[in-house]
Formats: structure tokens, C-alpha cells, sequence
């Protein structure tokens, strides 16, 4: 009889594990009976590009931390984890897996573009709704279940284009790109078509690739010798901050124009050389200065727990959040019932999100409706332009 016992016992333990996996989130109910929505993402928390995943990580904690202090949503806790991928693909399909064993409900995605990419095919196979806040290339929402917070570079370079000629930011353009970077590549094309159509003249292209990318001396001399007024860089902040290094001390007269890449540019140019980013432009739906709610007191939040002046990645990461909240409360499905992931990613065409990088809605190709403006670098702080 104890034999037949312990064998029940055994069989009733796998069959209550079996369950937890495969009926949505493993984490969904905690020993305390406490309901769980689980969202999880990764991000480049070391190397070159931490500033990127770090502000993700803290703009996502911060929008959980609010929400579960106002009492949760629909009866559930929110969970969320960012795991480190050093912008590497192949990590984040690691940090992915890491995720979903642990019970995920909702993606976030990756931090950036090549992460983010590799992600999509993960959550195709799983059905899970995958919102990235930061996730640019085109391929970051390939799939129906694939949405995005930020603009995808296309729009980006378009954007750029036609803000440039309608504030009469410059006229004659010279652009420096790395020809090795998807996200350069691709901003630097819509840019050029999109000048084009606007009568902006190119009066000078260079390129780098990611083996030439901290000496720009020969790039920039040719930059000068063609009497541009505004240089283009659709680059990361690290390399950004090179160019504009080298070209103070090559007195060369430019306003400098980036876009979403170009966010953690204080940071990554040193705080000798800060000074140098005055006057620096980029495109942006989010501006720390703004008196507007809500991302007047999302600044002050930020500040006061980071204690640093929050970027775009950490508004898109923080919006991603109360949009997928937004969406969980429309979807009206528990993650544990059939049907969850489908509902989550119908609702997500169905929300209106007042968020801190605009009023956003979301096409069924999964971009993001919002519009878009541009800040300029003013002693060390983002201000809108004017």
C-alpha cells in the first residue's frame, strides 16, 4: 500500500508540473496565491551598447514598480526581467529561452535591432504578443505577433528628411554612415530618398565599417571640403561620439544630426567632452524637458530613483510596458486560458496608450502611429527644439 501510495504521489507531482508549462505561464500564481503577468525582454546590459539595455531595463522597471503600487492590473502582479544579451543575437535567443522557462507571458523582445530579429522567430514558433520598445529594423515585426514602440528606420530617415527641411535645419548635407550596420544602412537610405523628394542637397557620403570605426580624421576631412552646414549621422552613440571628438579638434563648423542611435550620446562622449554635444540634433518622440503629462512625472521619477535624465530607450521601454498592460486589460483573457496570445495580439490594433514618446496606436503590421519631433543638445540636457 505505501508502494502504490508513493507511486500516486509521484504521478499526481508530474501531472501538476505538466500543467503549470503548458497552460501559459509557470509563474502565473506564486506560493502566496499572488497572480502573475510575467514580461520579459533582454537587452545589452554590458559592453559597448549597455547604455541602450540599461535604460530599457530601468524605464520597464519603473513603469512595473507604478503599476503594481497602484494595485496591479485585472487582479494580476507585474513581473518583469531584462536579461543581459551584449547585443548579441545568439544571447538573446539564450536570455529568450531563460525567459520562457521561467514562465513569460509577454515578450519585450531585444534591445536592439540584430537581437531583436532573432527573437521574432522564437516568439512566431511560441504565439507569444512581442512588443519591443526599441527594436528599429524592418524584420523586428516580420511576424503578426511582432509590434514595436519605437519608429522603424525607414521612417526614421524620412522623418529626419523632412524635419531638416521644414525648420530649415541645413541645406547642404553631408552624411557619414557605417555601411557594415543594418541600422545605419538602412537610415541612410530612406534619408537619401526622402531628401531627394525635399530638394535637400547631398553634397558629400562617407562611410566606415565596424573594423575603421574610431578614426573618422579621413571622413571628416571630406566632409569639411565639401562646405557642408549639417552632417548626418545615422550611427550608435559610441561611435558619435568619436566623430564629434575629431571633429572639434579639426574646427570643423557642423550641426550634427542623428536619430534614436544617437540617445546616450552624453554618456558616451565623456564628461570632459560634453561641452562639445551643444547644438547637437536628434530625432525623437520623447523630450525630458517637456512639462506634458505623463513625461513630466516620468522624468521626475526616473531622476529621482536613477538618478540620471531619462533617454528615449528608457520612454519607449517604460510606454512598452503600459501598452501591454493596456492590451492585457482590453484582451480580457487570463494568461493561463487558451487563447491568451491571440487576444493579446488582436487588442494590441484596438488601444489608444497616452505614453511619455506620444499618443500611440498600432497598425496591424505592428508600427507604431505617433508623431515625431526632434531635441537639441543644450549643456548637457535634452531640449525640445524651437
Amino acid at each position: 500500500m505505501k508502494k502504490l501510495l508513493s507511486v500516486l504521489l509521484a504521478a499526481v507531482m508530474m501531472l501538476s508540473t505538466f500543467t503549470a508549462c503548458g497552460g501559459g505561464s509557470a509563474e502565473t500564481e506564486t506560493e502566496s496565491g499572488e497572480k502573475v503577468l510575467f514580461i520579459g525582454g533582454s537587452g545589452p546590459l554590458t559592453g559597448d551598447y549597455a547604455t541602450y539595455g540599461t535604460s530599457v531595463k530601468n524605464g520597464a522597471t519603473l513603469a512595473m514598480e507604478e503599476i503594481n503600487a497602484k494595485g496591479g492590473t485585472n487582479g494580476y502582479t507585474l513581473k518583469v526581467v531584462v536579461e543581459d544579451d551584449q547585443a548579441d543575437p545568439q544571447q538573446a535567443v539564450q536570455a529568450y529561452a531563460t525567459l520562457m522557462d521561467d514562465g513569460m507571458d509577454v515578450s519585450l523582445g531585444g534591445t536592439t535591432s540584430g537581437a531583436c530579429i532573432a527573437i521574432t522567430e522564437e516568439v512566431k514558433k511560441d504565439g507569444l504578443l512581442m512588443l519591443t520598445p526599441s527594436g528599429s529594423q524592418l524584420e523586428c515585426t516580420q511576424y503578426d505577433n511582432c509590434f514595436r514602440v519605437c519608429f522603424e528606420d525607414s521612417n526614421q530617415g524620412l522623418y529626419a528628411a523632412d524635419f531638416i527641411k521644414d525648420n530649415n535645419v541645413g541645406t547642404k548635407v553631408a552624411i557619414l554612415y557605417e555601411k557594415s550596420n543594418d541600422y545605419s544602412n538602412g537610415l541612410k537610405e530612406s534619408f537619401v530618398a526622402q531628401s531627394a523628394v525635399n530638394g535637400l542637397e547631398i553634397v558629400c557620403e562617407e562611410a566606415f565599417t565596424d573594423q575603421s570605426n574610431t578614426d573618422f580624421s579621413v571622413q571628416l576631412q571630406a566632409v569639411k571640403n565639401s562646405g557642408a552646414d549639417l552632417l548626418f549621422l545615422p550611427l550608435y552613440a559610441q561611435e558619435a561620439a568619436y566623430v564629434i571628438t575629431q571633429a572639434a579638434s579639426m574646427e570643423l563648423n557642423v550641426t550634427f544630426f542623428g536619430c534614436d542611435g544617437l540617445d546616450g550620446i552624453l554618456e558616451k562622449i565623456g564628461e570632459e567632452n560634453k561641452a562639445l554635444t551643444n547644438g547637437v540634433m536628434l530625432l525623437t518622440p520623447f523630450a525630458a524637458d517637456s512639462a506634458t503629462e505623463p513625461t513630466a512625472s516620468f522624468t521626475k521619477a526616473y531622476t529621482a530613483k536613477y538618478g540620471a535624465t531619462p533617454d528615449q530607450f528608457a520612454a519607449d521601454a517604460y510606454d512598452a510596458v503600459y501598452a501591454i498592460v493596456a492590451a492585457f486589460e482590453k484582451a480580457g483573457v487570463e494568461p493561463e486560458t487558451e487563447g491568451f496570445n491571440e487576444a493579446m495580439v488582436k487588442a494590441m490594433t484596438e488601444i489608444e496608450v497616452v505614453g511619455t514618446t506620444g499618443t500611440m496606436t498600432w497598425t496591424p503590421e505592428g508600427e507604431p502611429d505617433k508623431n515625431a519631433t526632434a531635441v537639441v543638445i543644450k549643456d548637457g540636457a535634452y531640449v525640445a527644439f524651437q
